[in-house]
């Protein structure tokens, strides 16, 4: 009678499916393909529901299957390479986390895939272990990338940032342009820094000269938009 009660009550109330991780996988070698298909799926709640030798067959995949949770993808792929899958795919599902895996270690193609917006980087020489835990990294808002990946990429982005420029502004002259930039006028400059307003002027008009400007607009701007304050 128990059991009779307890099988009616789940049969009405049944108990929710477990959320599953999708996964697509893009790569051209069959033995690799095969193997990280099975290590995905392997995980608990985990899938690898697709599986494609090219980025063009998975775009083609888009309009008859629900997008993924993630993407896992080869960088040197017949036609379309995976940097511009990473590009088309951030245009047609944006939502979708993007993970490169790759024999390419070069600085070139590192870049290129980080910039087109791929959030991970991995090597085809990573572990299993670290294969699997990518995926729950990346799922979860992560950055799967080996150390020798990222100081590979910190060190790229160092080279592509621009130096920061300080045209030769004395200390003096710094001053004087934070309190431009603050809005006080020459009298107020003078009355603050204990100076005439002369003194001011002649500031002013070096400043304007190191900054390659003709007004008090334009100094502002520049001061603010290359943070030279």
């Amino acid at each position: 009678m128990i059991l009779n009660n307890v099988t009616q009550i789940l049969n009405t109330y049944p108990m929710p499916e477990k959320t599953i991780i999708d996964i697509w996988l893009i790569e051209d070698n069959e033995v690799y393909r095969e193997s990280i298909s099975d290590l995905v799926n392997e995980l608990d709640q985990v899938q690898c529901s697709r599986r494609f030798t090219t980025v063009e067959e998975a775009i083609y995949e888009l309009d008859a299957s629900e997008p993924p949770n993630l993407i896992f993808c080869d960088i040197g792929l017949p036609g379309m390479s995976g940097i511009e899958g990473v590009q088309k795919f951030g245009e047609l599902i944006p939502e979708v986390p993007v993970v490169m895996i790759t024999n390419f270690d070069g600085d070139q193609q590192i870049f290129d895939a980080i910039c087109a917006g791929a959030i991970g980087y991995l090597l085809k020489t990573a572990s299993n272990k670290e294969i699997q835990d990518a995926v729950f990294e990346a799922v979860n808002g992560g950055s799967p990338i080996n150390p020798k990946i990222a100081h590979k990429i910190l060190k790229m982005f160092n080279k592509y940032t621009p130096k920061k420029q300080d045209y030769n502004l004395s200390k003096r002259e710094k001053e004087i342009l934070g309190l431009v930039v603050n809005g006080k006028t020459y009298e107020a400059i003078g009355e603050v820094l204990f100076i005439s307003y002369h003194t001011v002027d002649y500031h002013i008009r070096n400043i304007y000269k190191k900054l390659q400007v003709h007004s008090r607009t334009d100094a502002v701007a520049k001061a603010l938009k290359e943070q030279l304050i």
